[in-house]
């Protein structure tokens, strides 16, 4: 059977600040999708990670479906107006344009979605961050699909030690979509030169290029460059199919444990370390850390089973003390040096204006 996962994602108002949504607001949006996706959804669900509302659903629409895009667009419209009626801190926030326009990618929610041909036994994996940017993704990423180091089954599988296909996006080209497709293991040292700049080059999809099937979809909006200006980080979304012609699970989430660093937190202006986190999760320190949340399905004839909290076991709160450690660590250093972003992704905030009113006073020395 031939369907379609679809995740997309907004930001559309939190409690206390950039915490979490509020109960009301999560049940507006799910009432909404209920009541209005009867006749064009085989499923969903519906879930939060720390301001970020993001629908999870399967349909035989395909991709960029204008009906899917404007169901998830009005129900996250329909949750903006409760946030507003209970005055929650940035109400309809990731709405960056007055009206809907065919699909949602570029009107400021993240978007992923892959059309698929099921299998026998189709199990994946969604994952979503808060307080960071599709460049997130980069690392474990690649790690999983192109390093034998963390992915073993490219040494003991067949099927995937033919290797995969790596679409990485140049963000920064904003008037049309600016890709590149290039193979692993042969161009390894080209996508890793690519992906350790993450603020521009980011992974938008990974193909098996044993069956040519697509393993992976990641959100890649920037929202300053939609806004012209910072109105909050972009908070990727990714899909990723498991087992078989892939990784499997394991292996996908191994990367995950280095609490890698990463652009967000406070303001979105730092770097802090990725920390996975059990499903629904708050928003506290400095803003952050920067969070993923991996929320594991099967799906048959588009019917969901789960989710499976990928990051909810023993295990993980070892990690999580190891990445706290690392956040307090970074954070000491406040603004200086690594601890904020670079000036690239600091021109869209206060700084550059600071910066234009003080080059008035420099002066040459006689």
């Amino acid at each position: 059977m031939k369907i379609t996962l679809s995740v997309l994602k907004a930001d559309i108002g939190s409690v206390g600040g950039h915490l979490r949504p509020s109960q009301a607001l999560l049940d507006e949006v799910k009432d909404f999708i209920r009541e209005n996706g009867r006749n064009l959804l085989i499923d969903y669900y519906l879930s939060f990670t720390g301001d970020d509302i993001a629908i999870l659903c399967t349909h035989e629409k395909g991709v960029l479906n204008p009906e899917i895009h404007k169901l998830a667009w009005e129900a996250f419209l329909a949750g903006t107006a409760v946030a507003k009626k209970q005055g929650l801190y940035g109400a309809g926030q990731d709405l960056l344009k007055d009206s809907f326009s065919g699909n949602i990618k570029g009107m400021g929610p993240a978007v992923a979605e892959i059309e698929i041909n099921e299998r026998p036994s189709e199990p994946f994996i969604f994952f979503a961050a808060d307080k960071t940017d599709p460049g997130a993704y980069n690392l474990p990423l690649y790690l999983a699909f192109a390093d034998p180091m963390y992915s073993s089954g490219l040494l003991l599988s067949p099927k995937i030690s033919q290797g995969f296909t790596f679409r990485i996006i140049d963000v920064a080209h904003t008037e049309k979509d600016k890709i590149i497709d290039l193979n692993a293991p042969e161009d390894l040292y080209d996508i890793a030169t690519l992906l350790r700049d993450t603020e521009r080059y980011c992974i938008e999809s990974i193909f098996a290029r044993s069956n040519g099937e697509q393993a992976v979809s990641v959100s890649t909006t920037r929202l300053h460059n939609i806004a012209g200006k910072y109105t909050g980080k972009d908070d990727p979304v990714a899909l990723v199919r498991v087992q078989g012609d892939f990784p499997a699970t394991g292996e996908i989430l191994a990367p995950f444990e280095i609490g890698h660093y990463v652009a967000g937190f406070m303001r979105g202006s730092h770097n802090g370390p990725l920390m996975p986190c059990r499903l629904n999760t708050t928003i506290s320190y400095f803003d952050g850390p920067p969070v993923v949340t991996g929320a594991a399905f099967c799906v048959k004839e588009g019917k969901l089973t789960g989710p499976v909290d990928v990051f909810d076991h023993p295990y993980w709160e070892y990690v999580r003390t190891k990445i706290a450690e690392k956040a307090a660590l970074i954070r000491r250093q406040g603004f200086f040096g690594p601890a904020m972003l670079p000036w690239s992704e600091l021109e869209y905030g206060g700084v550059v204006e600071r910066i234009k009113k003080l080059e008035k006073r420099f002066r040459f020395r006689e």
